[in-house]
């Protein structure tokens, strides 16, 4: 595949995904050369997309639910969050893996940028300074948002991927977002 195409595919596929993203002035993303973009040829541009939006989304999350331990008073909430946290822990292994397989450049496109499921680093130090119900009800909302936003995005890798490693990452992360929705609502 020629680097100019690669690079059209890629960034038409993150219209789409990125619809209604708004950036931080002061974060904008990088902008990567067409010429330096290798796209192995399995990977399509919603794979190079999804793999990348995913990335970004579990990096977020994870400080957020590195907090409920000690701040949340809610075990069922607790229990959850520790599931989540595995299970995006996991998935970032392999995300990175098929990242690295699919040549994609190792700027994050989605720095600073404010779409949901994305939890921004200031969010996650405004909850810091909650505990309780509060605090419960507040990652409970976050929570939901990422969840929500991570299976719609699998979804639509599903429909529309073309590499098999990366449609059946995005298989297993929709089957756990329907788990630990079904968990939160119960919980609430």
């Amino acid at each position: 595949m020629r680097p100019k195409f690669a690079a059209l595919l890629i960034a038409t596929a993150l219209l789409p995904a990125t619809a209604g993203c708004t950036h931080r002035a002061a974060a904008a993303p990088e902008v990567v050369p067409a010429a330096s973009v290798a796209v192995s040829a399995t990977f399509g541009g919603t794979d190079l997309a999804w793999i990348e939006i995913n990335i970004a989304m579990n990096d977020q999350v994870l400080p957020l639910l590195a907090l409920v331990p000690a701040r949340s008073g809610e075990p069922a909430l607790t229990k959850l969050s520790a599931e989540v946290q595995a299970s995006a822990t996991a998935g970032l292994t392999t995300l990175h893996s098929l990242h690295d397989r699919a040549g994609l450049p190792s700027a994050n496109p989605h720095e600073g940028m404010l779409m949901p499921g994305l939890i921004p680093a200031d969010e996650v130090t405004r909850l810091a300074t909650l505990t309780g119900p509060g605090f419960d009800r507040a990652v409970g909302e976050q929570l939901r948002t990422y969840l929500e936003q991570s299976r719609r995005l699998a979804q639509d890798e599903q429909k529309a991927g073309t590499d098999p490693d990366t449609r059946a990452l995005a298989t297993r992360i929709a089957t756990d977002c329907d788990a630990a929705l079904r968990q939160l609502a119960a919980a609430a």
